[in-house]
């Protein structure tokens, strides 16, 4: 038993009086150092709050009865789930009420027995036991009892005929535990835990850090609070205070979101396409707050995101709150993980809430196979990074005229190695290259294919489309539109690592000139889209000649060399090409481009170098080298060059610089791009053709998107007009 004196000192030194919180804590009478007060408010060695609100407990006629079989039921379960009670005690010598934690032994119906938790002071043996309480988060329970026993163990009491509910939340409350909460305001920090949440508030156990003091926070303006599982954010938004205890050291604060709705990303005039999908498809995930498991079904779904229905007491989903580890199942068998943020949360039909949430993240094969579900829905012909038949796609490249004669010659002898490197794109779905098709019974009429071409940068290729037979709209655009939609949501997906879009095409190829090339024209901001002309050269490849003549060199490209090729090509062009190309970019994180393509058994890789005379730069190569035929037109495995100073540049010095960086091709002849298209010309020197390199900052993704499908419903409504004048004349 604890000494009445000795327990009066106690209290009145848990309460803040009196101790700083670096100061030891000392048992005034026996002189016993029990530690710092901020290591005791860590064990939680502090006597229970006290409990103020008397006319609370009060049973009125109006309150509702819980039967004792449901009653026991209640007990058993939080036996079983090592859930816990209160004990609601009175101290006899100062008519002070306390709320004790306990835990229930099972139960048969006639009497509870409970253990004192260990988190307690012992003592309360001796108080006058008044009422059990239960919580279920929803409702508060009290529980008249008879006390039969009690120790310093723990307690039994007879079980009532009844207990009564006493109040009932608009929200559920969830138990929490390991989970850290900062608040701030204005230059004031508070840090402690989180102790519980409804999905309307949070209650918080913090303290002043460093030299605050809680004296400085105004609870009259928003307060930010940041809620963190280890190292991960779960939320981080402001806050409007509800309410707080009165100690000065450490306080229970009870706070409430501001934000009802937010948009995580930027506003557009056109969003994704929803969709119901049947058969239903549900989100599973462990609640980062209650670590609870915890399903929903969905109701509506897109690329970028998706809505679910609540209840009112099962509430848990917060608006700004960030789920790490959520899994979409379709259908009982697909299962698609993300990390997703919860966006809204509104008033839907009865007791029903409607809550968004957006995907934040998913590697580029997950986001495939949700974006080959949801385009299924939209048009069954369409698929998205589905495993194809491989003949079915040579057989389609070689009917659209993609492999001509010229293109097929180059790579008939390597078409071995061509047909398994095409294989394992297709066919093990890997995160670094994507393609859309449009099929119907396993013939292929569209194609569009994307894959990361450098650490930060995705290439469009292998665009194509045929008629397909009995069909009027136009299978391209069938094909870009849902190449369209699949990079709605892909473009801001952080595993992803798509910073720009590259796309090489010809400027005579109307199609992609329209729908690429004119989106840069209208935007006209080099620094956002770009279109830089090169100059192609099929080389072939030749045994080092002579060294260079005096003062030139070829070198590994260099800081300075970075400094003096921006400013040539600011001069020139101010787009973003370099940026795509990686060139004097700094990266980390692990695995590199190449290292994940050598996952998948596939080879990529690029080097830069600098060719220079008497230290000036002349010309920068980029020997970029792949598999060949990765892409069909070997755009990623030759050289690109870039000219800084041609002046005083001769062909002869620069073709000499290449045959020294061709020794890592197996091939005859590599294709060369030269920048810009002028030089070639300017040194007499036949080339074949050109093709734009146009690139976009994917930070202007939703501008694209919207001019992209302002254009494709203006050329459907041209092919509409067509058939209509045509028909009319027959």
């Amino acid at each position: 038993m604890i000494d009445s004196d000795k327990e009066d000192r106690w209290f009145k030194g848990s309460s803040g009086t009196g101790t700083a919180r670096g100061d030891s804590v000392k048992d005034p009478v026996e002189g016993a150092v029990y530690g710092t007060r901020e290591e005791m408010e860590k064990k939680f060695l502090l006597p229970p709050p006290l409990f103020k609100h008397r006319d609370l407990t009060k049973i009125s006629n109006s309150s509702p009865r819980i039967a004792k079989q449901k009653l026991t039921n209640s007990i058993n379960h939080l036996n079983f789930t090592d859930g816990y009670l209160w004990a609601h005690l009175r101290d006899p010598r100062y008519e002070e009420d306390v709320f004790i934690h306990a835990y229930p032994e099972p139960c048969m119906g006639e009497t509870i027995t409970c253990r004192w938790s260990k988190e307690n002071t012992t003592g309360f043996e001796y108080h006058r036991f008044l009422n059990l309480v239960l919580d279920d988060g929803m409702s508060v329970i009290l529980v008249p009892v008879k006390l039969l026993n009690i120790n310093s163990e723990g307690f039994t009491i007879e079980m009532p005929e009844a207990g009564y509910v006493l109040g009932k939340r608009q929200a559920r409350r969830f138990p929490c535990q390991g989970i850290t909460a900062d608040i701030s305001q204005s230059g004031f920090l508070a840090r402690g835990e989180l102790l519980d949440f409804s999905a309307l508030s949070f209650r918080i156990r913090v303290a002043p850090c460093l030299d605050g003091s809680f004296h400085w926070l105004n609870t009259d303006e928003p307060i930010t609070l940041t809620l963190c599982q280890g190292q991960k954010i779960i939320f981080a938004d402001p806050c409007r205070f509800i309410d707080q205890t009165s100690s000065m050291s450490v306080k229970d604060i009870v706070l409430a979101p501001l934000m009802k709705q937010f948009h995580r990303f930027r506003g557009r005039k056109m969003r994704s396409p929803r969709v119901q999908l049947a058969p239903s498809s549900s989100i599973n995930f462990e609640h980062p707050l209650s670590g609870k498991r915890v399903q929903r079904d969905i109701h509506d779904i897109s690329v970028g995101g998706f809505s679910v229905h609540e209840r009112n007491d099962e509430s848990v989903l917060i608006p700004g709150m960030i789920i790490h580890t959520l899994r979409i199942s379709y259908s009982g068998t697909l299962a698609i993980p993300c990390t997703a943020q919860v966006m809204y949360r509104r008033k839907g039909k009865g007791e029903l809430f409607r809550c968004g949430l957006a995907i934040l993240d998913m590697n580029a094969s997950t986001y495939g196979k949700l974006s080959n579900v949801l385009g299924n829905v939209l048009d069954p012909c369409l698929h998205v990074s589905d495993e194809i038949s491989m003949d079915a796609l040579w057989e389609f490249f070689f009917k659209t005229g993609f492999l001509y004669p010229k293109k097929y010659r180059s790579i008939e002898s390597h078409k071995n190695a061509l047909k398994e490197t095409y294989r394992k794109l297709y066919q093990a779905s890997p995160e670094i290259s994507t393609h859309v098709t449009y099929q119907k019974n396993g013939d292929i009429y569209g194609h569009a294919a994307i894959m990361r071409a450098y650490e930060r940068t995705w290439m469009v290729h292998h665009l194509a489309a045929r008629p397909m037979p009995g069909v009027t709209s136009h299978t391209g655009l069938n094909v870009l539109k849902q190449l369209l939609n699949y990079y709605d949501g892909l473009h801001h997906l952080p595993s992803v690592k798509m910073d720009y879009m590259m796309f090489y095409f010809r400027p005579e190829n109307r199609f992609p000139n329209l729908f690429f090339g004119g989106f840069a024209r209208d935007l006209n901001n080099a620094s956002a889209c770009s279109m830089d002309l090169f100059a192609y050269k099929n080389y072939s490849i030749q045994s080092p000649r002579n060294t260079l003549p005096d003062k030139w060199s070829l070198r590994g490209f260099s800081s300075a060399d970075s400094y003096s090729l921006e400013r040539s090509y600011r001069n020139q062009s101010g787009g973003l090409m370099l940026r795509a190309l990686d060139l004097g970019q700094e990266h980390s994180g692990t695995p590199t481009l190449k290292e994940l393509y050598k996952s998948h058994g596939l080879t990529r890789d690029w080097k830069v170098y600098s060719l220079a005379h008497a230290h000036e730069l002349k010309a920068v190569l980029v020997v970029n080298q792949s598999d060949l035929g990765l892409n069909l037109s070997d755009l990623l495995n030759g050289i690109k060059i870039i000219i800084t100073d041609p002046t005083g540049l001769p062909w002869d010095i620069l073709s000499s610089a290449i045959d020294r960086l061709t020794g890592i091709y197996t091939v005859d002849s590599i294709p060369v791009l030269v920048y810009p298209h002028t030089y070639l010309e300017g040194v007499d020197v036949p080339y074949e053709k050109q093709y734009y390199a146009w690139v976009m900052d994917t930070q202007y993704g939703r501008r694209y998107l919207e001019y992209m499908k302002d254009r494709t419903r203006i050329k459907l409504r041209f092919i509409l007009k067509f058939l209509v004048k045509r028909y009319l004349k027959r």
